[in-house]
């Protein structure tokens, strides 16, 4: 299947891998990649060497392209761009930060750069910066959001109408019919990121993985708009969040909260009460836990059963 974005990236599908936190390791990237689609090592949970180690383990494990998602947040992001560099990655995912900072540096030495979005105005900033593609990322995704609450529906064929470069559809898509709408939307490719939580191959704990497979339909919710907005399952965490906005909290009184490494503490460790457990909305859809490689195969059957099913609507034309 070749378009702008498989050419681009050099793969067989139109599907990247998300590259979310404390789940994107080095296993999880290689087996997307090996599969057909692009893994993504999620550099945002890694230390300088923690990241150097799962770049070099990925390239034993894989021959074909992956990335790395760099949010430029993070404290350290100068020694990962080093690495990243140094350790030869020939494509970047850039993320929570001004894209000019980063994109004319990566590319003089040959690095391809997506940055991610969540509006027509960061996408047409990021085209401006010289980005080769970007993501945008609608209000039904996991983790980090927008704070426009644009919905992918609306946020990918608002992007597409003034964006030239190539675009990659994010948000809610976890599905081959999810998959198919956003590419008929406009989208060239699609990021996957809840749906690869749950795989085998995810380095995320298993009792979070059990809470994605079991969740419904508005057991998550976005909030901490005044930090940066995350989607959360609503647990005993999320709640004192809710009770901190019932009590007038402010935005220092939130992060006080929040803490540190609250991440960390819900999705790798396994702390489904007191931990931040980040997943998308697309969590009601997801039923089991399976293999990389199975997650593919399965996007793309419902992406060739619905584009029969697309033909079959053409008949009333």
């Amino acid at each position: 299947m070749r378009n702008r974005i498989t050419e681009l990236l050099n793969i067989e599908f139109p599907i990247i891998q998300g590259g979310m936190i404390w789940a994107s390791g080095w296993r999880l990237a290689s087996a997307v990649s090996n599969a057909g689609g692009l893994g993504v090592i999620g550099a945002g949970s890694m230390y300088p060497d923690v990241l150097r180690e799962h770049i070099q383990k990925c390239k034993r494990a894989t021959d074909k392209p992956f990335a790395v998602n760099v949010p430029m947040l993070y404290p350290d992001v100068e020694k990962l761009m080093e690495i990243i560099v140094n350790q030869g990655v020939k494509i970047v995912f850039t993320s929570a930060g001004n894209p000019k900072t980063w994109t004319s540096y990566l590319k003089e030495n040959d690095i391809t750069v997506v940055h991610v979005v969540s509006s027509v105005a960061f996408a047409l900033k990021a085209e401006s910066a010289g980005v080769d593609a970007v993501v945008a990322e609608g209000f039904e995704a996991g983790g980090h959001n927008g704070r426009d609450e644009t919905t992918t529906l609306v946020l990918i064929p608002s992007v597409k109408q003034q964006l030239k470069i190539p675009l990659i559809a994010a948000g809610g898509i976890g599905t081959g019919d999810a998959m198919l709408a956003a590419m008929v939307l406009g989208a060239d490719a699609v990021q996957v990121g809840s749906r690869f939580v749950a795989s085998t191959e995810a380095s995320s704990h298993m009792a979070f993985k059990q809470e994605v497979v079991k969740a419904k339909e508005g057991d998550t919710q976005l909030t901490l708009k005044e930090l940066a907005p995350v989607r959360l399952l609503k647990n005993k965490f999320y709640k004192a969040i809710q009770n901190g906005y019932a009590n007038g909290y402010s935005p220092e009184q939130l992060k006080q909260l929040l803490g540190r490494a609250r991440a960390k503490k819900g999705m790798f460790e396994g702390d489904l009460v007191e931990g931040e457990l980040e997943i998308g909305q697309v969590s009601a859809l997801i039923h089991d836990i399976k293999p990389a490689e199975e997650i593919i195969k399965e996007l793309m059957q419902g992406f060739r059963e619905g584009l029969k099913r697309v033909e079959v609507l053409g008949s009333f034309t």
